[in-house]
């Protein structure tokens, strides 16, 4: 019997779901098939790589020296499919993801038509949701991957940033704002905001500025909150308030001249789009060349 990466694989996640019965899970395979897996990587090296017991599992010594090396092969594996997507211009398949409100709406449309001329046999199926719920499906197996507008610190994803935003101070046309050049916190904060709902990545990121900077949002005068950039454009655009957004999210207000984007003095909303998956997961080739597409410097041009 030949040592296989895909025995390598279903042990480092026995490993690090610390259960055969969640690493079945994480999988997609029965828990006897990972059993027997794991005990012929166990044949092959002549040693027990856990000790099981009828609560849990733990590694052995050979396994705890295995693990860096399985882990090791799982990255190669990863780095292969990223460096050889390129070429797999005539790769079949669907591509299933989750994508946050900003990301679903107003970035990907522009990006799929080219991502479709350069990969014409892979079809795109996108649920659109916000980031605490694209991580929850994530961690429930119920999708692949991910496109989240914040950082995710979670100990069995993994974050790789792939693109480039920045929010900015969204206004009206005639806003008491719209012509001022200098925009001061403390000139911001005396006008009523309509924001992104808590758990949103577009929040987060503004929160985040805000406490790195020492300012205190809260006293910004939030009448609204809601679940989608649309509405919130809607809401600005009657007047209820103003809104920090991504810029690429208002592009048609701005060229009809309803909005005005601003800046506020010293303060940057840059930003990355992130994609998130498990550690445990091997995204498939359609998955690599979108991310390998999506990281792409050129991009800009098409947002």
């Amino acid at each position: 019997m030949a040592l296989n990466f895909h025995q390598l694989h279903i042990f480092f996640t026995v490993a690090e779901k610390g259960s055969f019965s969640h690493a079945a899970a994480a999988l997609h395979m029965t828990q006897p098939a990972v059993t027997m897996q794991v005990q012929s990587l166990e044949d092959y090296f002549g040693v027990k790589l856990f000790h099981r017991s009828t609560k849990k599992i733990e590694l052995s010594e050979a396994g705890r020296t295995l693990l860096p090396f399985a882990k090791r092969s799982i990255e190669l594996i990863r780095e292969t499919d990223v460096g050889m997507s390129i070429f797999t211009k005539m790769i079949e398949g669907r591509l299933q993801l989750g994508a946050s409100l900003t990301m679903g709406e107003y970035i990907l449309p522009r990006l799929l038509g080219p991502f479709g001329k350069d990969y014409p046999n892979i079809s795109v199926s996108m649920k659109v949701m916000n980031t605490t719920q694209i991580l929850d499906e994530v961690l429930g197996h119920q999708l692949n991957f991910g496109l989240v507008e914040a950082p995710i610190h979670h100990p069995d994803v993994h974050t790789e940033a792939i693109l480039n935003d920045e929010l900015k101070l969204i206004v009206p046309s005639d806003h008491p704002l719209a012509d001022m050049d200098v925009i001061t916190f403390e000139e911001a904060m005396k006008y009523p905001f309509v924001l992104r709902e808590q758990g949103s990545g577009t929040r987060q990121v503004m929160e985040e500025e805000f406490a790195r900077r020492n300012m205190d949002y809260n006293s910004m005068k939030i009448i609204m909150e809601l679940g989608s950039t649309g509405a919130i454009k809607s809401a600005v655009e009657a007047g209820l308030g103003i809104s920090i957004l991504s810029q690429s999210s208002v592009k048609h207000e701005i060229t009809l001249g309803l909005f005005k984007v601003k800046r506020i003095e010293n303060i940057s909303f840059a930003r990355n789009f992130y994609a998130i998956y498990l550690n445990s997961t091997l995204l498939p080739i359609s998955a690599v060349s979108f991310m390998t597409f999506l990281r792409q410097d050129n991009l800009s041009r098409l947002l």
